[in-house]
């Protein structure tokens, strides 16, 4: 079995050994994007909403590489350092997310890499 690896400059490069995806026939599988802003590898420095927007931007980023979308996304992994930012997440997400929603897990977390205060991987599915 082949896969392909999918990169990008619109999104976070790596900052460790991992791929920013790997594409095994029409599944992509998405590593964890915190809020860094790809131009300037630095977290974004705004409030928590701005962070959650940034993520989504850079799962977008590499969902598009990839040859799909935020849409295509069937398992969605949101780690969170402050659960009580759970209902932020819900709405923002619905922005980027028509129903029928994918499927998610949201953790609580004690810590994430450069101390982000969120992290996000997900699963697509290139429709064919």
């Amino acid at each position: 079995m082949s896969y392909e690896v999918i990169n990008t400059v619109d999104a976070p490069q790596a900052i460790g050994t991992y791929s920013q995806a790997i594409k095994v026939a029409n599944t992509v599988y998405l590593s964890g994007q915190i809020p860094l802003v790809p131009e300037t590898m630095n977290l974004h420095t705004g409030d928590m909403t701005a962070q959650i927007h940034q993520v989504f931007k850079n799962l977008q980023a590499v969902a598009t590489a990839a040859g799909g979308n935020l849409t295509n996304i069937v398992k969605l992994n949101i780690f969170l350092i402050d659960l009580n930012h759970f209902s932020l997440v819900n709405e923002i997400m619905a922005e980027y997310f028509p129903q029928p929603y994918p499927a998610r897990a949201v953790v609580g977390v004690a810590k994430l890499p450069k101390e982000a205060v969120i992290e996000m991987d997900a699963v697509l599915v290139l429709l064919e």
